[in-house]
């Protein structure tokens, strides 16, 4: 049985309900909404088509009323920045049926200690009139259910994978970013922690090159993009078939070239893969390990000439990557006793996929997102998680309504899916770097999300969600799973 649905509705209509029992005559709050197209025919104090294309995960709030933080002044002296965000996730599960279990299982009983925590301290400089230099420092401790494993679309994107990765502050971090104008034509702009710039032109060529992280260029979305204010799941917050080159914290070392302009974009980057799966070190042999990523993007407004946008996304990964088939075939011959994919890898292994990702501003405010795609299944899942196609769909809509400009509330559905031979080797007994109940009865996972995010003073937000998880681990002999949480999100 499948609640998503009902979950969803109950938690959408839940704010329509307090809106009617307000009384015409309470105060409103008079503050801008935050990330939200404008209605046609009014002016916006930002032109949303021209933002540099970072994913706001990790730049949550620029040095504008938009936005509002902490300490409103980010940019000293128009050249140096200085932020910082703080992101609190709580998330707890009853028992849930399961028949067995295995190493890499999400646990049946009940958890209820699951707390994680990403500090960033966001710095920048001004190198000269188009050259910036970005260095970020962070810290990301606590825990996820179940160690983040288990569940192939985990409810936790804040959660670090691998549970033996030490503590402490590290750069997450420091990249050159320089932009090369193609016209006179400037379009004003609110600098942010990836862009310093108070203003852009309107067509340019960029290069960025330094540790980053690939989605805070690729596979954009400012509906389905950032766990500090919106969704948190790894599938919704992403394309979870897009296996991104990225270390265990999610970084790599990266070159990017892009074109934007005010109707087409173009982005194309090289990235440096994990030596293994969801592993903690770089492979920085170009010639055998290397991610190519190229990105397009269409805005042709389509609705009343509300903010319309199209991104085709391709990947291949060269990468020292299993083989399923024949970490099945050497289960079969007596040659391994289990399964095991490591065992069967294979330098310079090619691994492609692709996806789609649209988002619609609608009247109202409202704004909706659609996110598809697909990865061959042959080799292993190496770098995000284990899944091979997905489609993921959800809405956001502001406070307006109710009176809470500053609030919102969204809700998601995501299913997701592996290939006949990722299915065969999980039967099996097989494990991967998230998944690995012993044995598998297959079905798809499908799960959803609502949140309810309140502004609760200056840069302090709160907010409530509530996930529900069939089939996790894509085996319909476990589950189904809801998970609560609690989210604290402070910005300075």
């Amino acid at each position: 049985m499948r609640l998503w649905l009902p979950i969803s509705v109950l938690m959408f209509c839940l704010p329509a309900l307090a809106a009617k029992a307000t009384p015409p005559d309470a105060p409103q709050a008079q503050v801008p909404v935050p990330q939200i197209a404008p209605l046609p025919n009014v002016p916006s104090p930002v032109n949303r088509e021209s933002l540099p294309h970072i994913n706001q995960r990790e730049a949550d709030q620029s040095d504008d009323q938009l936005n509002p933080a902490v300490f409103s002044h980010h940019l000293i002296a128009d050249r140096i920045w200085i932020s910082g965000q703080a992101n609190f996730i709580f998330q707890a599960h009853e028992p849930f049926h399961s028949p067995y279990a295995g190493p890499n299982s999400f646990q049946s009983r009940v958890e209820m200690t699951a707390l994680s925590r990403v500090l960033t301290l966001y710095t920048g400089v001004k190198l000269a009139r188009w050259t910036e230099f970005i260095f970020d420092a962070e810290e990301a401790g606590g825990k996820g259910l179940s160690q983040a494993l288990g569940i192939a679309a985990f409810t936790n994107v804040d959660v670090v994978r691998n549970p033996a990765l030490g503590q402490g502050v590290y750069a997450a971090r420091y990249f050159i970013h320089q932009t090369f104008p193609l016209t006179a034509d400037r379009v004003e702009e609110q600098p942010n922690p990836f862009y310093l710039q108070d203003s852009i032109p309107r067509r340019r060529i960029e290069f960025t090159m330094g540790k980053m992280g690939m989605v805070d260029f690729f596979d954009n979305n400012s509906v389905g993009s950032d766990p500090h204010l919106q969704f948190t799941n790894w599938a919704i917050d992403n394309n979870g078939a897009y296996d991104y080159a990225a270390n265990t914290r999610g970084y790599t070392v990266a070159a990017i070239l892009s074109y934007a302009g005010p109707k087409f974009e173009a982005r194309f980057g090289e990235a440096l893969m994990p030596t293994v799966a969801n592993g903690t070190n770089l492979d920085a042999a170009l010639r055998r390990a290397r991610a190519e990523n190229l990105e397009l993007e269409w805005k042709p407004q389509w609705f009343q000439g509300l903010d319309t946008h199209i991104r085709p996304l391709a990947y291949l990964n060269h990468a020292n990557m299993g083989d399923y088939g024949q970490a099945i075939t050497a289960f079969e011959d007596h040659v391994d006793p289990v399964p095991d994919i490591t065992l069967h890898r294979h330098q310079g292994t090619l691994k492609q996929g692709f996806g789609l990702n649209v988002e619609q501003a609608l009247p109202a405010n409202f704004r909706v997102f659609l996110r598809a795609g697909w990865n061959e299944g042959h080799h292993e899942s190496f770098a995000y998680t284990e899944m091979n196609d997905t489609l993921a769909f959800g809405f956001e809509l502001p406070g307006d309504a109710w009176g809470r400009k500053l609030d919102q509330i969204g809700s998601a559905f995501e299913t997701g899916g592996i290939s006949s031979k990722h299915q065969q080797y999980l039967a099996l007994g097989g494990l991967g770097f998230i998944l690995g109940d012993g044995g598998l009865h297959y079905g798809r996972e499908d799960v959803s999300e609502t949140y309810y995010n309140a502004h609760i003073v200056n840069g302090l937000y709160m907010a409530v969600q509530l996930s529900f998880v069939d089939n996790p681990g894509y085996n319909r002999d476990r589950g189904p799973v809801i998970v609560p949480g609690v989210r604290a999100h402070v910005d300075f």
